[in-house]
């Protein structure tokens, strides 16, 4: 879901759709597909388009599991899929304070923001 979310922000920042357009979740073909996978060919369409990545934040929302044991690796393993420096990725967590489906334990949510610059 993270990937997935960093990869929306990397399309709409390049104004290239969306993940659900360009890999469709009805396709086999994308069956179990690896998210990080994905979002390395996202990043490879942004590069044809003239644009990389400078950087990215996303916000994971959820009461558990608790994400600071994990967040270290997390940047690193989207680091290596957006070709950016780990420091140019945060990945922060919250809770909802049991509000929503999040704060019931019933769901998990990210949201991410990217800053393309020319390539």
């Amino acid at each position: 879901m993270v990937a997935h979310a960093v990869a929306d922000a990397v399309l709409g920042a390049a104004g290239l759709g969306d993940i659900g357009q360009l890999f469709p979740d009805d396709d086999p073909a994308y069956q179990g597909a690896d998210s990080l996978r994905l979002l390395e060919d996202v990043v490879a369409r942004a590069l044809a388009a003239g644009y990389a990545v400078g950087n990215v934040d996303v916000v994971v929302v959820c009461e558990a599991p608790r994400l600071a044991p994990h967040r270290a690796l997390m940047a690193t393993n989207l680091a290596r899929a957006l070709q950016v420096p780990a420091a140019c990725v945060s990945v922060k967590a919250t809770t909802s304070e049991g509000m929503g489906y999040e704060g019931r334990g019933e769901g998990i949510s990210a949201t991410a923001v990217c800053l393309l610059v020319q390539a």
